[in-house]
């Protein structure tokens, strides 16, 4: 049982030290997870999307274009920054720090939900409150994307725990659209029913 999230201070260390942390805008890997991302909701644009974790928003500008509305949040200063600035003269995509799902901005109306690669940050309290947090903003219809890393790691949960205790809170309003297992990372769509 995870009992504690990764701290704000925790990623704040890791983008001052850091241009690209986890190679997200140079990965090959990155760019083709990202290229399966957006594929997987290319299906249909979302209204009002709700991003957590932006980083430096390499993801955010791809979600960018196929959201009417985007709010990237991230706990970061530094990878806040660097996300408006690779932004700048996106008016449909706004910033804010947040530490989800603790500090949540409101959320009403949100049609799309990412969780690229955070989930396994949280704790177990964590994971439970964000999918309270989630099921009282998403719309009916709405979707929810996560992607996480599946190898090994230090992290409060695995990928697959993450996902589940998710699915646990979120699993009575949801129905499984994709389900899918790549090489180093699993990626789920779900549906608001």
């Amino acid at each position: 049982m995870a009992e504690r999230s990764l701290t704000s201070a925790y990623f704040e260390g890791i983008f001052a030290g850091d241009a690209d942390p986890w190679g997200l805008a140079s990965s090959p890997y990155e760019a083709a997870k990202f290229d399966r991302t957006i594929d997987a909701l290319s299906a249909r644009r979302a209204a009002f999307a709700l991003e957590v974790g932006c980083a430096g928003g390499v993801l955010t500008e791809r979600l960018g274009e196929i959201c009417d509305h985007l709010l990237a949040i991230d706990v970061s200063p530094t990878a806040l920054e660097r996300a408006r600035q690779r932004l700048s003269g996106r008016p449909n995509v706004r910033f804010e720090a947040a530490v989800f799902p603790r500090d949540c901005p409101v959320l009403d109306g949100l049609d799309l939900v990412v969780l690229s690669e955070v989930a396994y940050y949280w704790s177990d309290a964590d994971l439970d409150l964000a999918a309270q947090r989630i099921a009282d903003g998403l719309v009916e219809g709405g979707r929810i994307l996560l992607v996480h890393w599946t190898g090994e790691t230090d992290y409060p949960q695995t990928a697959d725990d993450a996902v589940e205790r998710l699915w646990l809170g979120l699993s009575d309003i949801m129905k499984v659209d994709l389900a899918e297992r790549h090489p180093n990372y699993r990626l789920d769509l779900w549906t608001r029913q």
